[in-house]
């Protein structure tokens, strides 16, 4: 078995935990053996961290795979995966592993916009968790699909509506949500003069929130459908004021150079590009290097092929790309 195993390097490009969700969600699928090496090399804690470690326990719960050398700090680990099972799956990182920005833009932008591809999910929030303690919970319930269409998201369209909100939790006072959405609203407004924008303030309920926290993000929808997000969570020390103007700043960086999906959900879409069957193009800003790290290993277990070139049609001042992809049209076996 160990001649067949492929050999990832868990320490180029982004050199971090993407490398290894990226690698192994796709080896579970896939029914293929791994060994990653040098994991998150490059960072300053390198090896597994509580949220990478628990990730890779699910991914071998879901198909009942072998998973060796999975324990805190390791740089090394081999993956073999068995049969993919339907099921109740818990995981726990008992730290907070992931932003509560992050998993807020998976809810408003990445949901509606992955489903093109032909599935469906429904997340439930029952609590949010805030760092450092963590404590959030969430229930994700999916069916499965025979295979996955390809999307073509390439007609940015114009902004129709911007939209958000800025939350506080715990002990921190409703005002500095109100600080937060007017710097936001204000920041925008220089560049957009003649859009509703509706930034709601929010005081987490404290049955539904553990910790202390702040944050704000901010959705821009457009007429084709498209959703480009920016976000920002507070810190102590951290002016609420700056927190709006930065979340307002990453969404008119992403709305300037006139693609179709913004810098984070860049690279999400690679893997379901890759599986999907037929061509799949989208429009986009400057490429990232989590997107290059996506589309290394997804070329380098699914055989898809991917082509990145500057778009033709747009404004030359515009840095502008379309991805495309020859997706290799899995099947899923079980249906």
């Amino acid at each position: 078995m160990d001649g067949d195993r492929v050999e990832i390097d868990g320490g180029i490009m982004e050199g971090g935990g993407q490398i290894l969700r990226v690698s192994t969600a796709l080896s579970c699928l896939l029914g293929l053996p791994l060994r990653v090496r040098r994991i998150r090399a490059g960072r300053s804690q390198p090896g597994l961290r509580p949220q990478h470690l628990s990730g890779l326990e699910i991914i071998r719960d879901l198909c009942e795979g072998k998973l060796e050398g999975g324990e805190i700090g390791s740089t090394e680990i081999t993956f073999t995966p068995g049969k993919i099972r339907g099921g109740t799956h818990i995981a726990d990182t008992k730290t907070a592993g992931y932003s509560v920005c992050l998993y807020m833009l998976v809810f408003q932008v990445f949901k509606p916009i992955v489903e093109k591809f032909n599935f469906t999910f429904n997340c439930d929030i029952k609590k949010r968790g805030y760092y450092p303690q963590g404590g959030g919970e969430v229930i994700v319930q999916m069916s499965p699909v025979k295979e996955l269409r390809p999307v073509n998201l390439t007609e940015r369209g114009t902004v129709t509506k911007i939209y958000g909100r800025a939350f506080v939790a715990g002990a921190l006072p409703i005002k500095l949500a109100k600080d937060m959405s007017a710097a936001a609203v204000r920041c925008i407004r220089k560049e957009i003069r003649d859009l509703y924008i509706n930034i709601q303030p929010v005081r987490e309920p404290d049955d539904q929130a553990f910790g202390t926290g702040s944050g704000i993000i901010i959705v821009a929808e457009t007429s084709t459908g498209c959703l480009l997000a920016g976000s920002s969570l507070g810190k102590r020390g951290k002016n609420s004021d700056k927190v709006g103007i930065e979340a307002a700043e990453i969404l008119l960086r992403n709305l300037k150079h006139g693609g179709t999906v913004d810098d984070s959900l860049q690279d999400q879409l690679i893997i379901f590009m890759a599986l999907a069957k037929g061509v799949s193009r989208v429009k986009s800003g400057p490429i990232t290097l989590h997107t290059q790290t996506a589309i290394h290993f997804a070329e380098q277990l699914t055989k898809a092929k991917f082509t990145v070139k500057k778009s033709e049609e747009e404004d030359p001042s515009k840095d502008t790309y379309i991805i495309e992809c020859e997706g290799m049209g899995m099947i899923n076996p079980n249906l």
